[in-house]
């Protein structure tokens, strides 16, 4: 029905009705609305003189006032907030509510019917090669939405698995969507690249590149070679190796065969990829050099100068250190914790298959080493180490090595070796000078890791990972693995699924305090949202 009034005392109530008009009556203050297709709406807060042939008696509750708790009002962050805000704000709201692109108009160099479809493959490419990186689903998503978004396309819906992504556009409600989907069969990590399609993402969602400019961007960062080789990743892996013992009470003989454990085991696992093996495979044979390395030392240590009794347990444990699936596990809670529960599930049963090959490979060689006659005795503690600044620069030589592990940018090695370095500062602090529990310190070190790391990467407006995955290296649960897997060798069951118990809850609280500290970065920094609902006019708030 169409009609008008004055806001205050008696009005005419306006609104709209497909096929039929009427007059009706208001009484009441304050502006209002409602829609509803097929029925009438009013304008004000009151309700109708009378009954209109075709159209209900009186609008329903919550459509004729305003409701007592008020209109909830959504707020979308600045523009000069970071993209994965001003993404993940808009993504969240329904497709009928979300904004308008605001589209350049150099940006109109083709018909929309002919940029759709490069749109979509565009967003798909840059998706995959966020996911493939280990990014989080979330990230992904919200980058995915955050390239369509910026050349004009609202009505878009992402869809990230583990191993496929989708994204769907309707143009409209009449017309049928749109759907392409890629997947992702190739994984690697190289957080340079994953720098640079952060930095492609917030260019376009800035409106600073064209879509030819973005292909050819993305091209070259497909072809960029990977800043460290082959090589210099081993070097990496038996550096830390080789500090994770020391950071367990090794020597500087136990540093060097540690190192060279995780060197030939690195070798093995690179000779079987280039074979085609899958990396269950991989991950059992890069822990054989180094659990026979600790049984080496433990049979012939007398031998060795400073190689004595106790620090085969460190070689072990150091090998560990280099294999155990972090970076993994941590992407599997955050996207457990986001509500993406396959991909969650996907990447947690990685965590497992791959923690089963590091089992099988380091157990046969325990095996082998016990009917050789090595006196490994799981009731051994590792040495107690009373030099917590030795264990300081072990522990971010350790980060720093995980940080070439992993690809990283250049610049991002300091910032990354200091996190890790106060990781370990408030572990040592809190477990081995306060005498507090082991797991509690574990969490609360990795929740700094991610506050710290939330903090870097809001500041050059990149990835979290690089800053983070890195830093949760000195936190490794690796000497309860070792001891677990050493007493179920020598058929102690209980002790040793303790232990394994032990390492399975060191490392859910690293997860989990990663992205307790990812969240509280994002609480303690303006964050988009819902804010309180606008409350309703005082003569009408409750009728």
């Amino acid at each position: 029905m169409n009609g008008a009034g004055p806001d205050t005392g008696n009005g005419t109530g306006g609104g709209s009705s497909r096929g039929s008009h009427g007059t009706g009556t208001a009484s009441g203050s304050g502006p209002g609305g409602g829609t509803s297709g097929g029925t009438s709406g009013g304008t004000g807060a009151g309700r109708a003189a009378g009954p209109v042939a075709g159209l209900p008696a009186a609008p329903g509750p919550g459509t004729a006032f305003t409701p007592p708790e008020g209109i909830p009002q959504v707020v979308l962050p600045p523009d000069d907030a970071h993209w994965q805000d001003r993404m993940r704000a808009i993504v969240r709201l329904p497709a009928t509510e979300r904004p308008v692109p605001r589209v350049p108009p150099a940006r109109a160099e083709s018909g929309p019917g002919v940029a759709v479809p490069r749109v979509l493959d565009l967003t798909l490419r840059i998706g995959e090669l966020l996911l493939a990186g280990g990014e989080g689903a979330e990230d992904v998503e919200a980058a995915m939405f955050g390239v369509a978004y910026a050349y004009g396309l609202a009505r878009v819906e992402p869809a990230v698995t583990f191993t496929l992504l989708g994204i769907s556009y309707q143009p409209s409600l009449t017309e049928p969507p749109l759907t392409m989907s890629r997947t992702v069969r190739r994984r690697g990590t190289d957080y340079t690249r994953l720098a640079a399609v952060f930095a492609l993402v917030g260019a376009i969602t800035e409106h600073e590149v064209t879509l030819e400019d973005a292909y050819r961007r993305l091209a070259g960062i497909r072809r960029n070679r990977h800043p460290y080789d082959s090589w210099a990743l081993t070097g990496a892996a038996g550096l830390l190796a080789g500090a994770a013992s020391t950071l367990v009470g090794g020597g500087p003989i136990i540093f060097v065969a540690a190192a060279l454990a995780a060197m030939l085991g690195d070798r093995l696992a690179w000779l079987l990829a280039g074979r085609g093996l899958p990396e269950f495979y991989q991950f059992a044979a890069a822990a054989m050099p180094a659990a026979a390395m600790g049984v080496v030392v433990d049979r012939y240590g007398h031998w060795i100068p400073g190689a004595n009794g106790v620090q085969s347990s460190a070689v072990i444990t150091g090998g560990l250190f280099a294999l155990l699936p972090g970076r993994a596990l941590v992407a599997a809670v955050q996207d457990g914790l986001t509500g993406f529960y396959i991909t969650a599930s996907a990447r947690l049963l990685e965590v497992i298959y791959l923690v089963v090959g590091i089992v099988i490979g380091v157990t046969l060689i325990l095996y082998a080493g016990v009917s050789l006659g090595a006196d490994l005795d799981p009731d051994q503690a590792l040495r107690a180490y009373d030099h917590p600044w030795v264990q300081l620069v072990a522990a971010m030589v350790v980060t720093l090595a995980f940080a070439v592990l992993l690809q990283c940018e250049r610049s991002v090695l300091p910032l990354a070796t200091l996190n890790g370095g106060v990781a370990w500062t408030v572990y040592g602090v809190l477990h081995q000078r306060a005498g507090g529990n082991q797991v509690a310190a574990t969490a609360a070190a990795a929740g700094l890791v991610g506050l710290f790391g939330q903090l870097l990467a809001r500041y050059r407006y990149g990835s979290v990972l690089p800053y983070v995955t890195p830093a949760i290296g000195p936190l490794l649960p690796g000497s309860a693995t070792y001891f677990g897997l050493l007493a179920i060798t020598q058929h102690h069951t209980d002790q040793g699924f303790t232990q394994l118990t032990k390492a399975a809850a060191l490392a859910l609280a690293i997860a989990v305090g990663v992205n307790l500290g990812n969240e509280i970065a994002r609480l303690a920094l303006k964050r988009p949202g819902a804010e309180p609902p606008r409350k309703a006019a005082k003569r009408t708030r409750g009728f």
